[in-house]
Order: C-alpha cells, then sequence, then structure tokens
C-alpha cells in the first residue's frame, strides 16, 4: 500500500470532487468482480488509485485539442478507455473480446454513468471508427497495436500506448513495417513506463 488514495489522486489531476466520486463507485464495482474474473492483477489492487486511475488520467493531459472519438483497444477492466470517457472524452469505444470483461464495463459504465460503446469483438473484426485517438494499455507489442490502430487512425489520428520499459527495442521493430511521429512521456505512476503518442502513421 503506497498511500495513493482518492485525496492525492484528486491533488495530481486537479479533477472534480464528483469525478473522484464517480472514480470510487468505479473502484468498489472492480473489488467486487475482481474476485470473480481476473480483471488486474491481484497485488495491484491494494495501490489502484496509482496504477489503474493516474495510470489512466495521466494520458488526458496528452489527448489532442477537440478529441471527440476515443477508440480503446483490449479495455479489459476499463483502463485506460472507461477512466478517459469519466474525465469528459465525448465519445469512446471499448473493445473487449471477452465477454465476462465486457458485461463488467457495461455494469462499470452504468455505476458510474459514464456514456461508452462496448464491443465484445476481437479487434480486427469491429468495423472501422473513425477515431482521432486510439489507445491501449498492456496489450501487445507496439508492431501489433500500430496495425490494428491504423483502420481507426489511418494517417490522421493518434495513438496513445502505454508502455514498459522495452520501449526503444519495440519502437526500431516498428519502423520496420511502419512510419510514424513518435513522442515519449515519462509515466507518473510507474517509474519504468513510458507514454507513447505517435501520429502521422503509414505503412513504411
Amino acid at each position: 500500500m503506497t498511500g495513493f488514495d482518492a485525496t492525492r489522486f484528486q491533488d495530481a489531476t486537479g479533477v472534480s470532487r464528483e469525478t473522484v466520486e464517480r472514480l470510487a463507485a468505479y473502484e468498489a464495482v472492480l473489488r467486487k468482480w475482481q474476485p470473480k474474473i481476473n480483471l488486474v492483477g491481484p497485488s495491484t489492487l491494494p495501490d489502484v488509485w496509482k496504477r489503474h486511475f493516474l495510470d489512466s488520467a495521466q494520458l488526458f493531459p496528452l489527448l489532442p485539442p477537440q478529441t471527440r472519438v476515443l477508440v480503446d483497444l483490449g479495455s479489459g477492466a476499463g483502463f485506460p478507455g472507461l477512466v478517459l470517457a469519466l474525465l469528459g472524452v465525448p465519445e469512446v469505444h471499448l473493445i473487449e473480446s471477452d465477454a465476462r470483461k465486457a458485461a463488467f464495463l457495461r455494469e462499470a459504465a452504468r455505476l458510474t454513468g459514464t456514456l461508452v460503446t462496448v464491443h465484445n469483438k476481437r479487434i480486427e473484426t469491429v468495423p472501422p471508427i473513425e477515431a482521432d485517438v486510439v489507445t491501449a494499455r498492456a496489450l501487445a507489442p507496439l508492431a501489433d497495436l500500430i496495425g490494428w490502430a491504423y483502420p481507426f487512425l489511418g494517417n490522421r489520428g493518434t495513438g496513445l500506448f502505454l508502455k514498459g520499459q522495452n520501449v526503444e527495442e519495440e519502437l526500431t521493430d516498428t519502423t520496420k513495417s511502419w512510419k510514424m511521429r513518435a513522442e515519449r512521456f515519462d509515466s507518473r505512476s510507474d517509474p519504468t513506463g513510458t507514454i507513447l503518442r505517435v501520429s502521422g502513421i503509414d505503412r513504411a
């Protein structure tokens, strides 16, 4: 337990008290469902406000201005997509192939009063949604993410991906197949983590 609680989350992000209350409802339903479905790593649950809520919320200031449509790949327990919807992204699509996790996402969205569309499908079977931003966390190597994101983004949109310490080799591997602009930001929730913001994506 790190002591990073709802109050420290609010201090770190500047969100409203109402937003923190909705996130607390999210935390409650996550803890209720976790014993039945392994939604997050059990060791991360005591530090949910930092490891999951801050980890997701730190993407919000990195969204391009006027971001309206966001597609979250492999949403799992809703990080980062459901948190970004709760923070105010107008149209969020959560793609999750596991039926039980998709059911959790719908219930968490209902209980927090967050409007999202949950697609219980494999990523490659979802009809292309014209997105401003595609997000993903702990899902796949960057080369795979770019391949999955491209039908939604084309070369006009932005990818925001939470990556670990192998980010440089993933970037090197990805440039064999894809051209893009890549910006790196230090993670505020994980000292070994990096946020990648990629744009201008095209096939190499």
